[in-house]
């Protein structure tokens, strides 16, 4: 059965900061967003959309708000963004959107928070990726095109080091990171470096977990015995359950190699439907454990995500 919904309204606002305003109609380009939108540019958030039904139901309590003031582009009726999974598509006419995020993180209230004390697009309003252009207006309709089940995992590198992120040191673990689980056929979506911090880390894993839902975080570096290596605590504070199955086959694989893969303090786990994998901290030791699990790795994701079933050995 499709999914269908019409836009209500289309809001765009050419400086940063300025609140969006009503346009009948729009070029959508690609790569970018929408034109002449300050929003737009070459990352995950070209354009963001909300469901007119939760505007209607935020009016209700006693709100006069009007179409953009929450800072979306797109605003749709009879469509719940936020039930959606990530990679789900939105076609209208030639132009295609791809949902990247989910909500998003409120660094400074906007004035509707101000005044009635609650925003709902950090909870309900999610971004997407232009990836057919064209030109859209009010009243189009919109159809929903779901994720494929054989899509291709999405993954996320994280490297902990607080002189990589200060510049004293090149970055060569999460590169060899992205190197290999692109050759093994993973979408990388984000490749981070952040110094040794427990809330940096843990804020980092909760977002893309919870609002770009990636398949697979691995993080590199923070695993061992120094004052500053948080990375395992961080992890474990931020997951759902753990599954320690895979830490223990990358402890296992490493002693064979040397003895002091004993020190590894490393863990995985999964918040949501996101599994979350610490990698060693040297390009050696990453080639070494993501040869070990990747080959089995692969059937783990598809259950988590739901595209594969459980299988007993007989």
């Amino acid at each position: 059965m499709k999914i269908m919904g019409k836009i209500i309204g289309i809001c765009i606002s050419e400086k940063r900061g300025t609140q969006k305003h009503e346009v009948p109609e729009i070029n959508v380009v690609k790569d970018w967003g929408l034109e002449n939108d300050a929003h737009g540019g070459k990352w995950h958030r070209q354009v963001s959309l909300l469901s007119y039904d939760k505007i209607e139901e935020f009016r209700k309590r006693g709100a006069d708000v009007a179409l953009g003031a929450f800072g979306e582009n797109i605003i749709v009726e009879g469509i719940d963004f936020r039930a959606l999974p990530v990679g789900t598509r939105y076609k209208v006419g030639d132009v295609v959107l791809e949902m990247t995020q989910i909500g998003k993180e409120c660094h400074s209230h906007c004035e509707i928070y101000k005044k009635v004390g609650d925003c709902i697009m950090p909870r309900e309003g999610v971004f997407a990726e232009v990836i057919e252009e064209g030109h859209i207006k009010v009243g189009d309709e919109m159809e929903v095109i779901l994720p494929p089940a054989d899509r291709p995992f999405t993954a996320a590198v994280i490297t902990l080091s607080d002189k990589g992120f200060a510049g004293q040191r090149e970055d060569k673990s999460g590169p060899k990171i992205v190197e290999m689980i692109t050759e093994a056929g993973y979408e990388v979506k984000e490749t981070i470096l952040i110094p040794d911090s427990k809330p940096g880390l843990k804020n980092q894993l909760i977002r893309l977990a919870d609002q770009r839902q990636v398949n697979v975080i691995f993080t590199t570096g923070g695993t061992g015995f120094s004052e500053r290596d948080i990375t395992p605590e961080a992890t474990t504070e931020v997951c759902d359950k753990m599954a320690m199955g895979i830490a223990n086959a990358i402890l296992y694989y490493s002693l064979q190699i040397t003895p002091r893969a004993m020190l590894s303090r490393a863990v995985s786990g999964i918040r949501k439907k996101t599994l979350i994998v610490n990698l060693p901290g040297s390009p050696k030791a990453v080639a070494e454990a993501l040869e070990f699990i990747l080959p089995s790795l692969g059937h783990g994701l598809g259950i988590l995500r739901g595209t594969e079933g459980e299988c007993a050995r007989s």
